[in-house]
C-alpha cells in the first residue's frame, strides 16, 4: 500500500458500515480520504476521530440519487485535492420488494443508487484516474446476491448482476484503451451493517439475520478492498466472492 500513500481516495456510502470501515482503513494506509453520504452529521464525527490520527478526510454531504450533487462533489475533491485517484462505490441498498408486488418507488431507489450513482461515479472518477497519469482503481462494493438470485430478493439481486457487468465491462473498456487503471468487484454475503434493518424495516428481523451465525465485520470487507489495492500494478484482483464461514447459501 506505500505507493498509495497521500494519495485521494473517495469512498461513497461512508457513514457507515463498510463505507465508514473502509475509509478508516485507506486513511490509515496513508491516504487522504473523501467520504459522502447523506448523514453530514455522521461525516462530521468521523471526521474528527480521524484528524485525531493524524488522517486528512474530507466529509461531503450528497445524495446520490441526484446527478448534480454527484457533479459537485468531484468538483470539491478536485478543487481542494486535484482530483481522485482510488474510487469506492459502496453506497448501496436493498428494499423487500418482490416483483409481484413491490412498491415502485422501492424499485427505483435501488436501481438510482446501486445502479446509475455507481455509473456515474466511476465515469468521474476514470475522467480524474487519466487525467492524474492514467493509474488508479475502482472498487465496487457489490454483493453475493450478484451471482445467486436469493428468495425474493429479485430486483436487488438484478442489480447487483449490473455491477457484476459493469465490472468486466469497465475492464473491457480500459484494456482497449490501453490504460492501467484497475477494476475491482467485491461481493460479500452477510455483513452486520444497517442493511438489513433498511431491508427488513424491523430491527428484530435485522438483529434475528445477523444472529443466526457468526457474519462476517465491516472491517473485514474493508481489508479485502486494501488486498486488491496492495497488490502490484501488474496484478489486477478482478473479483473477491467472501462469505461468513457459517453461511449455508
Amino acid at each position: 500500500m506505500r505507493r498509495w500513500e497521500g494519495k485521494v481516495a473517495l469512498v461513497t456510502g461512508a457513514s457507515a458500515g463498510i463505507g465508514e470501515a473502509t475509509a478508516v482503513a485507506l486513511g490509515r494506509a496513508g491516504m487522504r480520504v473523501v467520504g459522502c453520504a447523506r448523514r453530514i452529521e455522521r461525516l462530521e464525527g468521523l471526521r474528527a476521530r480521524l484528524q485525531g490520527e493524524g488522517i486528512e478526510f474530507m466529509p461531503i454531504q450528497a445524495d446520490l440519487r441526484k446527478e448534480a450533487q454527484i457533479l459537485e462533489m468531484f468538483d470539491a475533491v478536485r478543487s481542494r485535492w486535484g482530483g481522485v485517484d482510488a474510487l469506492v462505490n459502496n453506497a448501496g441498498l436493498g428494499h423487500s420488494a418482490p416483483l409481484i408486488d413491490g412498491a415502485t418507488e422501492h424499485w427505483r431507489e435501488m436501481l438510482e443508487v446501486n445502479v446509475l450513482a455507481l455509473c456515474v461515479c466511476t465515469r468521474e472518477a476514470i475522467s480524474d484516474m487519466r487525467a492524474r497519469g492514467d493509474a488508479g482503481h475502482v472498487v465496487h462494493i457489490s454483493s453475493m446476491a450478484a451471482h445467486r438470485v436469493p428468495t425474493g430478493s429479485g430486483v436487488y439481486a438484478a442489480t447487483k448482476h449490473a455491477v457484476r457487468a459493469l465490472t468486466e465491462g469497465l475492464r473491457q473498456e480500459l484494456r482497449a484503451l490501453g490504460s492501467s487503471i484497475r477494476i475491482t468487484s467485491v461481493s460479500p454475503g452477510f455483513v452486520e451493517t444497517e442493511f438489513a434493518a433498511l431491508y427488513h424495516k424491523d430491527e428484530a428481523a435485522a438483529a434475528e439475520t445477523y444472529g443466526r451465525t457468526k457474519v462476517l465485520e465491516a472491517d473485514d470487507v474493508a481489508e479485502a478492498v486494501l488486498f486488491a489495492l496492495g497488490m502490484p500494478a501488474h496484478a489486477q484482483i478482478h473479483d473477491i466472492l467472501m462469505r461468513p464461514t457459517a453461511q449455508v447459501n
